[in-house]
């Protein structure tokens, strides 16, 4: 499977997501974890901004990764918002609230089963 992640508009910050979850030992032994240039959205121009790509195996964990995200986002000075896809499931991190984590933990468990072929 495998999920899109983008971070506010600045590629320092995406880069500095990259190496915490790739020091992360949950995210680590279960996805890998790469930059690819992001698709423009619908009615957007030009090309996308560049998006922080997981594909994951069998022993990949919702929590563990919602919660790297959430650890490495209160380390930034200024606290990007942070946006998760994974198939047609969008989940957004903004206050990172006891409800939002679990919202999107649930949100991306459920996408699982939503998925098709190898997404």
């Amino acid at each position: 499977m495998r999920l899109e992640v983008r971070v506010g508009s600045a590629a320092g910050e995406l880069r500095s997501l990259q190496g915490w979850l790739r020091a992360d030992p949950e995210v680590r032994r279960s996805a890998v974890v790469g930059i690819e240039a992001g698709v423009p959205g619908p009615g957007e121009m030009g090309t996308g901004l560049d998006v922080l790509q997981l594909v994951t195996g069998n022993g990949w964990s919702a929590a563990s990764f919602v919660l790297a995200v959430v650890a490495w986002r209160q380390s930034r000075p200024q606290r990007p918002r942070v946006e998760i896809r994974r198939g047609e499931t969008v989940v957004v991190l903004t206050d990172c609230s006891q409800e939002e984590i679990e919202r999107a933990v649930r949100a991306l468990d459920a996408a699982e089963g939503d998925e098709g072929g190898d997404r």
